[in-house]
């Protein structure tokens, strides 16, 4: 039974998502909120295009909350779905296939989320739901697994380690961050992982995937009496966890810079310094002027002047993470190992200039144009709403974030970019990191 409903619903969605793409106008979704009766905060959009449902689970569980076990979180949410009850990892993985929903997990610094994308039809998404709520809420944690998971995840570091863009990633935020929770690897190191138990697995789930830090999004074919049930079935089955801690407060960086000898003809570049929160009333001035200096792409001041008019790198960008606490800005590069100091040398340029005089009335016109052009396609899905309401609920963003995205990019004036990037820009500050082969580059100097 459930299989034939899968091949029929297969074929509906195939059908109904090639007539969406050349018919539906692009419309914003209305957002509705409420919170249930153990405070889970619920986000919801109705979609009903499609006959799907995603859901996501956020979770105040990001790598911020290793403490001294870098990776924990990380191996953690990887073995989520591993076995449940009496359910092993195959087990699992068959019955998520059997109705035909996919169940993901994905961990950054500030939280982690748990995710699940099933058909609406009634019967195969309560077969769906009722998986899903036991994977997050009573994983098993299975020996085997727990020791497979660990042998990957240090393959994986052996393997980051002769990367050098892992290597230049991981330096910069440990040089920029310092002390901070925000310095330590999200994947861990190969000292760390290798003192992660199976008790710590555990320990970990119990305090942090419960409902006194969850957000609750829901996109699809679901109406609002269905969207709180729900949640509600979701927050009878979560446990309350644990109160946790506010994050301490990021340090200015330092000035300071890196050289990592590595066997490489290209040298890795990052450079950067401490940026801004979420929810800070300069973040659509900066991201406005950003777009000029780096994040736009072919007519943006770096690739120009690094790449157009020198052929220092193929790629140079720049870009601003805000995170719960103040998150990095960056600015990265790839060079020739003889032309690094160079291609460093003029992104310091470019960046001084900016900041001194912000961008041109033609480029800030139509960076303006490009990214309200271009903000259609990034809300154009199901997966790419679900991330938004993700974002929005766990950030405490306006419920008319989405709607008012484009006034606030047109809104963005010269003066506005210049004192946001005056206010929030120092090179004083800036951290640089260079992974590349040390010999070269001070014959390079």
């Amino acid at each position: 039974m459930i299989h034939s409903k899968l091949k029929r619903f297969g074929l509906l969605v195939l059908f109904v998502s090639t007539s969406l793409f050349a018919s539906v106008s692009y419309a914003l979704p209305e957002i509705n909120t409420w919170h249930t009766n153990n405070g889970i905060k619920v986000l919801y959009v109705n979609a009903p295009e499609l006959p799907i449902i995603d859901i996501a689970l956020n979770f105040d569980a990001g790598s911020v909350r290793d403490g001294d076990m870098p990776g924990l979180s990380s191996m953690m949410h990887a073995l989520m779905d591993k076995g449940t009850g009496k359910l092993s990892a195959d087990d699992v993985a068959s019955k998520f296939e059997d109705v035909g929903a996919q169940f993901g997990v994905s961990v950054d610094l500030d939280r982690s989320s748990a995710t699940l994308r099933s058909l609406s039809d009634k019967e195969l998404f309560d077969n769906a739901l009722d998986l899903y709520i036991n994977v997050v809420t009573q994983p098993s944690f299975p020996k085997q697994d727990f020791a497979r998971e660990k042998k990957r995840l240090l393959i994986s570091l052996e393997d980051s380690d002769q990367r050098p863009g892992s290597i230049v990633s991981r330096t910069f935020f440990q040089a920029l961050y310092q002390q901070h929770p925000y310095a330590q690897p999200s994947m861990g190191t190969k000292e760390s992982v290798k003192n992660i138990s199976l008790k710590n697995i555990k320990q970990f789930h119990a305090k942090h995937i419960g409902s006194s830090s969850a957000v609750l999004a829901i996109v699809g074919d679901v109406s609002r009496n269905q969207a709180e049930a729900i949640a509600n079935k979701i927050d009878q089955a979560l446990p309350e966890g644990e109160q946790l801690s506010k994050l301490t407060a990021v340090q200015p960086s330092l000035l300071q810079s890196k050289l990592i000898d590595f066997p490489s003809q290209q040298a890795h570049v990052r450079m950067g310094q401490i940026g801004i929160e979420r929810g800070n009333p300069d973040y659509f001035n900066l991201y406005v002027g950003n777009h000029v200096l780096g994040g736009g792409g072919f007519t943006s001041r770096l690739i120009k002047e690094v790449r157009s008019n020198r052929g220092l790198s193929y790629s140079v960008y720049s870009y601003f993470l805000p995170y719960q606490q103040q998150g990095p800005f960056m600015l990265g590069l790839q060079t020739r190992v003889d032309q690094a100091t160079e291609a460093i040398e003029v992104s310091q340029k470019v960046l001084a200039e900016f900041i001194e005089h912000g961008p041109t009335q033609e480029e800030l016109t139509l960076s303006k144009q490009n990214i309200i052009n271009g903000f259609p396609l990034r809300v154009d899905s199901n997966k790419d709403i679900l991330g938004y309401l993700s974002l929005i609920g766990y950030y405490n963003l306006p419920l008319t974030y989405l709607n008012d995205f484009r006034k606030n990019i047109e809104q963005v004036t010269l003066d506005d970019v210049k004192q946001a990037f005056r206010k929030h820009m120092n090179l004083d500050s800036f951290v640089t990191v260079v992974v590349g082969s040390e010999q070269t580059a001070k014959e390079d100097a």
